[in-house]
C-alpha cells in the first residue's frame, strides 16, 4: 500500500451476542469513514441486518460479495460467510456462537495472508465461547501470532501514552516465572522496533516498570529487579541500542505522571499496564498487535454483554482502531521510504509526538 491509496481493512464481527456488530455499524454509518479506508466486513447478511435494525442505522448499507476480489473501493463491503440464520440471544453467551466469530477471523486472516487486505480490525470475542479444536488460545494476539508464525507484542495506545507487556493473558500466579532477562530483552527490542517503524518515533525512550512494590527494596520485597529486570535493561542498551530506563516502581511512576517523559512503557504483567491505561484512555484506547506482517488493531473493550440489548454501545474505540490502523500503515510506508537509501542518514524524521503516539 502506498500513501496515496486507501487501505483495505478486514473487519471481523467478534461475538455475535455482544456489541461488536453494533459498534461496527455505528462506526461505518458515518459516510466520511470511506474517505480513510475500504472496509470489508467478514460476516453474514442476515446477522448484519438484524443488528442494523436494532441500531436503526439508516445510513448503513453494505455491498454483499462472496469473495474479496469482488469488493468495491467506495462501499462498505460484506463478505457473506454463511447463509444460516442465527438464533440471537443478545447479552448472553450462547454455546456454539463462537463458531461465527472464528469463521470471521479465519476468513480475514486468509485474505491477509494472500495480500488481499492491508490490515484487520477485530471486534471483541468471548475468549471462552470461541474455544474449539481450531482455537486454543487465550486471545486474538496469540491466535494471530500463531497464524502468521510471528512473535507478537500487545501494545495499548491512546491519547496520553502507550503500554506493552512482558507477560499477557496468564494467571497472576504464573507471572514471576516468566520475568527472565532474555524475555524482557526480547520485548524491549520488539517494542523499540514498533515505536520506530509503526509509530515513526526516532530514538524512542522506553520506561520499564518493576515487578515488586518499591522495585523490590534492594531484594527485601523480591529479587526479580536485581536478578533479571535491571540486567535486561542494561543489556538492551549496551548491545541493542534500546533507550530503556528503570525499573521504576509502578505506583510512583503512574502517580507522578512520569509517562509524559517516555515514548512507551513496558509493564511486567497485564493489569499493571492496562488498569492505568484504561483509566486514562477508555473509549479512545486501541489494542495494536506489533510484530505481524499485517496491521491488526481492536477496540480496548470487551464483548459488552451487559449493554448488548440497549443500543448504547460507544463506537469511539472501534473508530479509533480504524484510524490507528490507517496511521500505522502510513507510518510503515514512510519508514520504509525513509530508510530505503543506505547512503542517507540513519536517523529517521521524528514525527510530531501527538501524531506518532
Amino acid at each position: 500500500m502506498s500513501n496515496k491509496q486507501k487501505p483495505v481493512l478486514g473487519i471481523t464481527i467478534g461475538e455475535v451476542n455482544g456489541i461488536g456488530m453494533e459498534v461496527i455499524i455505528k462506526t461505518f454509518s458515518e459516510p466520511k469513514m470511506l474517505d480513510y479506508c475500504t472496509p470489508v466486513i467478514y460476516g453474514s447478511t442476515s446477522a448484519i441486518n438484524y443488528i442494523k435494525n436494532i441500531v436503526g442505522a439508516k445510513n448503513f448499507n453494505v455491498f454483499v460479495v462472496n469473495k474479496i476480489d469482488l469488493i468495491s473501493p467506495n462501499k462498505i463491503n460484506l463478505i457473506n460467510l454463511w447463509e444460516e440464520n442465527i438464533n440471537f440471544t443478545l447479552g448472553l453467551p450462547t454455546p456454539g456462537t463462537g463458531k461465527y466469530a472464528l469463521l470471521s477471523l479465519k476468513a480475514a486472516v486468509e485474505d491477509a495472508k494472500n495480500g488481499k487486505i492491508d490490515g484487520i480490525i477485530t471486534a471483541p470475542i468471548d475468549k471462552h465461547n470461541i474455544q474449539s479444536a481450531e482455537f486454543k488460545f487465550p486471545g486474538h494476539t496469540e491466535f494471530l501470532a500463531d497464524a502468521f508464525g510471528a512473535k507478537a507484542l500487545m501494545i495499548l495506545t491512546g491519547e496520553h501514552f502507550n503500554v506493552a507487556m512482558v507477560t499477557g493473558h496468564i494467571p497472576i500466579s504464573e507471572v514471576p516465572k516468566h520475568i527472565i532477562k532474555e524475555k524482557i530483552i526480547d520485548k524491549l527490542i520488539q517494542y523499540n522496533t514498533a515505536l520506530e517503524e509503526d509509530f515513526f518515533v526516532n530514538a524512542p525512550k522506553i520506561a520499564v516498570l518493576a515487578l515488586n512494590p518499591h522495585a523490590g527494596e534492594n531484594g527485601l520485597l523480591g529479587t526479580e529487579e536485581k536478578d533479571f529486570i535491571t540486567p535486561a535493561i542494561e543489556e538492551a542498551k549496551e548491545k541493542h541500542g534500546v533507550l530503556a530506563f528503570g525499573p521504576y516502581p509502578a505506583d510512583g511512576f503512574w502517580g507522578t505522571h512520569m509517562y509524559h517523559n517516555f515514548d512507551g512503557v513496558l509493564c511486567m504483567y497485564h493489569d499493571q499496564g492496562l488498569a492505568p491505561f484504561k483509566m486514562m484512555n477508555f473509549a479512545k484506547g486501541v489494542n495494536f498487535t506489533a510484530g505481524l506482517p499485517i496491521v491488526r488493531t481492536s477496540p480496548d473493550h470487551g464483548v459488552g454483554y451487559g449493554i448488548a440489548t440497549q443500543n448504547i454501545a460507544d463506537e469511539s474505540s472501534f473508530r479509533e482502531a480504524v484510524f490507528t490502523a490507517c496511521k500505522i500503515l502510513r507510518n510503515r510506508a514512510d519508514y520504509a521510504e525513509a530508510t530505503a537509501n543506505p547512503l542517507q542518514s540513519k536517523r529517521v524524521k521524528h514525527r510530531d509526538r501527538e501524531d506518532a503516539m
